[in-house]
């Protein structure tokens, strides 16, 4: 399955022959990966290879993945939960963890790269952030800790097929990905996603034991029956035709928010992100998570939740016309996210790299600024001093005190003068950081950063460390880690965390 023009996803493609080739290493990566998703209802890890290789188009030292393969996917485990579920069972999930590391044969020395996401209601229990830093820290140098709707929305259209298949067929294709506690919505138009919305609707806020019993009940379950006239509590019986009835309103309240502008009051308070602001045609739609499996017919065993009767509502109700759009198949339903999180949350940058400390590497969290600002023209030093400096006040962060990396996209040629006026709008633009002495972390899309590191250096006498590198993509809200340099390629590795921890 193609993701974008020139990228395979072959897992049984044989690398060791050119492997040893020293061209090959020069201009080739190869990453272990790891996806570790802690969701509302299931927890699950993945073990990837990643090939990079440099593209050679336009004379660019940037790298892309193209070949990855599937090391290991363990099974899928119900997550584990103490203290009448508002806390996730650190104890057990470090198990499950351990247990796929053992049987994929992998230690966490070996891992270069990968994502920890906490998603749907997970990411409301008490010591979820604690969980990711944990498991961040000692399971793998550089695996991240991420959590948040939109950015668990961007990897579930990546795993489920969604990206891939508005590349292909270059159309606009939108993913409702319906996990245990959340609906995640992904607009992914010629292979880039577009934008992303959550609304509160899983499969797992109410789950019962082989009686009838109810042992799980989430607020957004509580209040989901509420709206059907049906007043739960936990340890009370439930009778079968009120998880139809609920299931039935649910599966309406999808299909209004993916559809309708304008959707009733009681589904339009289910948001728990601004709703989707682009036009709302679509030329497929792909269904992923958990609920998915019964959307398409993959599951038919039940586990005493909501999975099963909102998949099948669903599938009936599609089947009676009630979806405006073609419904496309999936690659991956439960899967979606931890398939996501293991390909698509890390870029290398070019070899053009300049570090004047090899202490700045590697860093963790670092957030991404990308200052409104036109390098296509004529380079106007103060211009560009503004444009720093309303960055940082555009988001509450004081300059030469926050530690972030400040990203331009650059056009035009990299001449002397040119090169020279931008280095001196960004030192006017950064007062504070000169004189504290922090260091100033830079990040291009062209190759560019050995020029301005060694100008800033050498030609403008800078006394603060520098360390900048190039041909990686960043936006605002983009929260990154950069790892140690790769040799012999000379190109740092960029996780990527979108959102972090939005609550």
């Amino acid at each position: 399955m193609h993701d974008l023009p020139g990228s395979h996803d072959h897992n049984d493609h044989q690398f060791d022959v050119e492997e040893e080739h020293p061209l090959w290493k020069l201009d080739t990566i190869t990453l272990t990966s790891v996806g570790i998703d802690i969701g509302t209802a299931t927890s699950q890890i993945i073990f990837s290879r990643l090939v990079l290789r440099r593209l050679g188009r336009e004379l660019s030292s940037r790298f892309v993945v193209t070949e990855r393969k599937t090391l290991y996917l363990s099974p899928v485990h119900f997550t584990p939960y103490v203290a009448g579920r508002e806390r996730i069972d650190d104890q057990a999930l470090a198990r499950l963890v351990d247990a796929a590391y053992r049987e994929a044969g992998i230690n966490a020395e070996q891992v270069d790269t990968g994502a920890i996401i906490l998603t749907g209601e997970a990411i409301r229990r008490d010591n979820a952030r604690a969980i990711a830093d944990l498991f961040a820290a000692e399971r793998g140098n550089f695996v991240c800790a991420s959590a948040g709707h939109n950015f668990e929305a961007q990897l579930a259209a990546h795993g489920s097929g969604a990206v891939a298949l508005s590349a292909e067929r270059e159309c606009r294709v939108l993913n409702v990905d319906i996990g245990g506690g959340t609906t995640k919505l992904a607009v992914a138009e010629c292979g880039r996603v577009l934008s992303t919305a959550a609304f509160h609707i899983g499969g797992r806020l109410l789950a019962t034991d082989g009686n009838g019993v109810i042992r799980v009940l989430e607020p957004g379950g509580q209040t989901l029956a509420r709206q059907v006239g049906i007043e739960w509590r936990l340890g009370e019986r439930v009778v079968p035709e009120e998880i139809e009835r609920l299931a039935d309103h649910m599966a309406k309240a999808v299909l209004a928010l993916v559809q309708q502008e304008n959707p009733a009051p009681e589904f339009a308070r289910l948001w728990l992100t601004p709703p989707l602001g682009s036009v709302k045609t679509y030329d497929a739609i792909v269904f992923s998570g958990g609920v998915g499996e019964y959307v398409y017919g993959k599951e038919s065993k039940t586990f005493g939740d909501l999975g099963a009767p909102l998949g099948k509502s669903l599938q009936r109700q599609i089947s009676n016309g009630a979806l405006a759009w073609p419904l496309a198949p999936a690659r991956e339903c439960i899967r979606a996210t931890v398939m996501g999180a293991a390909q698509h949350t890390i870029q290398v940058s070019g070899n053009t790299i300049y570090r004047s400390n090899d202490e700045l590497l590697p860093r963790k969290n670092l957030q991404a600024l990308r200052p409104p600002v036109d390098l296509s023209e004529n380079i106007h030093p103060p211009a560009l001093a503004a444009a720093i400096t309303s960055h940082f006040q555009a988001f509450d962060l004081k300059e030469g005190e926050a530690e972030v990396a400040l990203v331009f996209r650059w056009g035009g040629p990299p001449a002397a003068l040119r090169i020279a006026a931008f280095c001196r709008g960004l030192m006017e633009g950064l007062p504070r950081t000169l004189k504290s002495g922090r260091p100033i972390y830079l990040v291009f899309d062209h190759d560019l950063a050995g020029l301005v590191g060694n100008i800033l250096k050498n030609d403008f006498d800078l006394n603060n460390d520098i360390l900048a590198i190039d041909g990686v993509t960043l936006h605002d809200f983009d929260f990154i880690d950069l790892g140690k340099v790769l040799e012999p390629s000379g190109t740092v590795p960029v996780t990527i965390k979108s959102l972090v921890f939005q609550f």
